[in-house]
This record gives C-alpha cells, sequence and structure tokens, in this order.
C-alpha cells in the first residue's frame, strides 16, 4: 500500500484517487504536528484572554455577538456541530466522503485552526478503518464552506450521526467505534467551527470528477479515432505544422494524439486523395473541440490541487504574530467557477461525440449502408442508438446552467453572497455517466462501422474495391471493444453491449495500454 504524508507529500490527482479508494494510507506529518501544537497553544491562551474571539469564546454567523462563558466552550461547539448537520438527498459514497475526511485534514494540519492533533487523528482513523460516514450530499450553499455535509463527517467523529455498512444500509456511529475500541471526540473551543468552515465536499467531488474525466477525454480521443478510420476522413487538419499556427495547448495535444493514433492507418491513406475536400466540422475541428475541453479541465484540476493544499477554515490563527483575523477562505467561489466549467467541458465532449455517431449512421456517401444495418429497411439497426446519444446529450444541455451564477443570501444577511459551488458538485457525478454513455455509443457505433470496411464478409455489403485494414491503435480499440461487445451488423438489443463498454472505459489497465499515442493529453496543470 502507499503512503501518504500530510505536510510532506505532494498531491496531485492519482494520488487524490488512491486516498479515495482506500490503496493509500494516510498520516501525520511530524512537522504538521508540531505546527498543529504550536497553534494549539495559541487557541488554549485566547480561550482564557478578555477579549471576544469569534469561534472560540463567542456565537457563530449573526449570533458572533454573543460571549460564551468558558465553562460552555465545549458544549458550544457540540451543539454547532449539531444543529448545521442538516441534510437531505442521497449520501456520498465511500470514495467521495473519505475525499473530505482527508481534505479536512489536511487544511487542519496547516496548524492555522487551533485544534487538537487528537481531532486530525480522528479524522485519519476514519480513513483507515474504512469506516464510511453517513453524509447527505445536499444542504450546502457553499459560502462558509459546506457546512452541512462536513456536520455529518464531525458527528461521526463524536460517536454521533450515522454511518453506511457494508449491505448499504445506515446504522448508528456510535456502536462502530465502540466496537473498533475507539473513544469518542470530545470537542475543545474552537474545534467545531474547526471541522466544518472549509470547502471539502466541493473539493473532493471536484477533484474524483476531473480525475474521471481526464480518463473520458483520453476515452473521447479514442472514439473519435475509430470514427475517423469509419468515415474514411482525413488527419491532415491534425499535423503538428497545421496546429502551431494555432497553439492553445489543448488543441495541440488532442491533434497529436489523434495523429499518433491514425499514423500508418492503411484505411486514411487508401483515401488520401479522395474527391471529398473537407470532412465535417465534428470530425475536422476534433482538436479545437476536445482540446478546448482539455483546456478547461486542466485549468479546473490545477485550481482543485491547490484548494487541496490551502488552509479554508475561519477564524484563522497565527501563533507567530499572535493575531487571529477572520476573513473568507471558506467561500467556495474561487473553485465553483471551475466546477461550472468542467461540467461545460464534459457537454462538449458528448455533444460532438453524438455528432459523430450521427455522420456515421447516414451511410457516409455510399460507403457505408444506412445505419450501419446489414438489410437497411428490413433492420433498423444502430438508429435508437443514436437516439439515447441525442437524449443523454440534450439532457446534459439542460444541466448545464451554471450553479455560481446564483446566490441566496442565508444566515440574516451575514452571508449575503454564497457560491452554490456545492450545487455544481453533485452534478458532476451524474453528468458525467451520461457523457461515459455516450462515448461508449460512439465506440459502438464506429466498432459496427469499421467491420464493414475492414472484414470480407461485410464487404458485398458496401461496394468497394478492397478490404481495407485499420492502424495499429485503432485496431488495439477494437480488439478491445470486440472481446466485450458483439460488433456484427445485426438487429439486436444493444443495452449489454454499451454496459459491457461502459466496465472497459472504466478499466483502467485497458487504457494504460493507450499510454504510448496518448501521451500528449492528461489533466497537467498548466505550468507544467
Amino acid at each position: 500500500m502507499k503512503h501518504y504524508v500530510i505536510g510532506r507529500s505532494e498531491l496531485d490527482l492519482a494520488g487524490f484517487v488512491g486516498i479515495c479508494n482506500g490503496g493509500t494510507a494516510v498520516e501525520l506529518g511530524a512537522e504538521a504536528r508540531a505546527a498543529v501544537v504550536e497553534c494549539l497553544d495559541f487557541r488554549r491562551g485566547l480561550e482564557s484572554g478578555s477579549d471576544a474571539v469569534y469561534g472560540v469564546n463567542t456565537g457563530f454567523g449573526k449570533l458572533a455577538d454573543t460571549r460564551i462563558p468558558s465553562v460552555s466552550l465545549g458544549l458550544l461547539q457540540e451543539n454547532l456541530i449539531r444543529s448545521h448537520a442538516v441534510g437531505w438527498g442521497p449520501h456520498l459514497s465511500l470514495a467521495e466522503a473519505r475525499g473530505m475526511i482527508y481534505l479536512r485534514a489536511a487544511s487542519l494540519a496547516h496548524g492555522h485552526s487551533g485544534v487538537r492533533p487528537d481531532v486530525i487523528e480522528q479524522l485519519l482513523w476514519l480513513l483507515e478503518s474504512g469506516v464510511h460516514p453517513y453524509i447527505p450530499s445536499r444542504g450546502s450553499v457553499g459560502a462558509s464552506g459546506d457546512l452541512a455535509p462536513l456536520a455529518h463527517l464531525a458527528l461521526v467523529l463524536m460517536g454521533e450521526g450515522h454511518v453506511i455498512d457494508a449491505a448499504g444500509e445506515r446504522r448508528p456511529a456510535g456502536p462502530v467505534l465502540e466496537a473498533a475500541g475507539r473513544q469518542p471526540l470530545k470537542l475543545e473551543a474552537r474545534e467545531g467551527l474547526a471541522l466544518i468552515n472549509g470547502t471539502q465536499l466541493m473539493n473532493s467531488l471536484g477533484l474524483l470528477a476531473a480525475a474521471r474525466l481526464d480518463r473520458l477525454v483520453r476515452w473521447g480521443v479514442l472514439a473519435c479515432a475509430l470514427t475517423v478510420e469509419a468515415l474514411e476522413g482525413s488527419a491532415h487538419p491534425y499535423s503538428a505544422a497545421f496546429q502551431k499556427l494555432r497553439p492553445h495547448p489543448g488543441g495541440v495535444d488532442v491533434a497529436a494524439a489523434l495523429t499518433a493514433i491514425l499514423s500508418g492507418s492503411p484505411i486514411l491513406a487508401a483515401h488520401a486523395h479522395c474527391p471529398r475536400v473537407q470532412d465535417p466540422y465534428s470530425v475536422r475541428c476534433a482538436p479545437q473541440i476536445i482540446g478546448a475541453s482539455l483546456d478547461l479541465l486542466r485549468t479546473a484540476s490545477g485550481v482543485l490541487l491547490r484548494e487541496a493544499g490551502s488552509v479554508t477554515d475561519n477564524p484563522l490563527l497565527f501563533p507567530a504574530t499572535g493575531e487571529v483575523i477572520s476573513g473568507g477562505h471558506f467561500h467556495g467561489q474561487p473553485i465553483a467557477v471551475h466546477l461550472d466549467g468542467m461540467i461545460l467541458a464534459a457537454s462538449e465532449l458528448a455533444s460532438v461525440s453524438e455528432r459523430r455517431i450521427y455522420l456515421m449512421l447516414g451511410g457516409n456517401d455510399g460507403r457505408l449502408p444506412r445505419f450501419l444495418a446489414a438489410e437497411p429497411g428490413l433492420e433498423s439497426g444502430m438508429m435508437i442508438a443514436q437516439y439515447l446519444a441525442a437524449g443523454l446529450v440534450s439532457e446534459n444541455k439542460n444541466a448545464t446552467a451554471p450553479a455560481s451564477a446564483d446566490s441566496i443570501p442565508t444566515s440574516m444577511g451575514q452571508e449575503d453572497h454564497v457560491s452554490m459551488g456545492s450545487v455544481g458538485a453533485v452534478k458532476l457525478a451524474p453528468f458525467l455517466d451520461r457523457v461515459e454513455t455516450v462515448i461508449a455509443l460512439e465506440l459502438l457505433t464506429a466498432g459496427r462501422a469499421l467491420q464493414f470496411i475492414t472484414e470480407q464478409r461485410w464487404a458485398a455489403l458496401v461496394p468497394r474495391d478492397q478490404v481495407l485494414l485499420p492502424g495499429r491503435w485503432t485496431a488495439m480499440v477494437l480488439d478491445r471493444l470486440g472481446a466485450v461487445a458483439d460488433l456484427s451488423p445485426a438487429d439486436r438489443s444493444l443495452t449489454a453491449d454499451i454496459e459491457s463498454v461502459l466496465d472497459l472505459i472504466d478499466d483502467q489497465d485497458v487504457l494504460a495500454e493507450f499510454d504510448e499515442p496518448l501521451a500528449s493529453i492528461r489533466a497537467k496543470l498548466p505550468e507544467e
């Protein structure tokens, strides 16, 4: 198992996914622990002082003008957690919840929140033990952090709230901690507020989505390459000489990947001088379209990873200078706009994929049978596959309205502008489900179309001079598709094939086989 040391190790998308999936153990580094202890001593000094310090010895939000006696400071924090645990909707998956746990621990470990190391260790124990906190996905407006979701997480640390068991059922958290011999966390001053002020729901869902979209971009490029061969199109617009005249990094990199995948393709070579002058935009402009999505993804990934290394608490304590600053690092706007950007990037990835599906069903000027049916008319072929893709793309279009453009004031106007980043975050996973399905449909459609070009037994259906072979890399894609789905032309239900191709897309080992031609495409940060 890999190990990640908070305060010492660097985090990237793959590392974050490893933590979320349980493949990476997390520990608090000695340097971070020392910073936490130093800030703890400073916070304890503030408790006994005569000054009112927000979140330490006062109420919260509009109640910040209420001074709390020192004997009640622990109860104040516990009441805060209980009152803020107001959520609804489907609960977070184990991976999503683990992402929140890690991110909250990492933020507290900077040593500006005034918590005990015990608080961080209790969070890390959840990761180590595999406990799945019950965290409803709705409740946050992304203003003073993801208050409600983080409060549900904090309840579990306290031995309250609920967890999700192996059967997917909700169970009281107290008996789970007791059975593990783990003492519930008894909060001290400031610690409850420190646990719930932050953007960890938005950040966790966003990082997981970024890693997934990174994978879908690469599958989208592989699907596009298959379609280019199926349409016997041209790869000339993907050339480096052409692309460098408009050097947007994403477009250049997607074009390089398409060039590498299609290099040496006998199908394209046979039609290098065909009468068709230009391919439709969904083929010819694929680098510009997919590349724009890749650029958005890269920018969003950089922002989300920067957020993962940030302190998003309030107020922040500075032991070195004796300052306590109440500010707005918990506000979700810096990442909310990029979550919306990822949704737009994903939407376009599916939109252009559906257009290529449509092209292949049109017969390609007589080079393919209409709807890719063995007997058009008697059979409907892939007709309804395009219907499904069109419906999914339309559903996505209706979900692209930017959540961050909205704001509904809360807390009696104290929080007079909120980010709604959590609203954008919870849209991401189902949105990507639909994108992934459209890409699976393009892979299936292109795979079937290529049967009419590459297999002698179907050559009689479409007049052509010779049977041609796909390129090296597209042949590998066809092999992987053919191993899980039936690509031969014949009317049948395609639902099982779609599900099988979705499993193929989810297989990291399969995608790794194409690392060489896809080397230019990954969610690297812009400065890399």
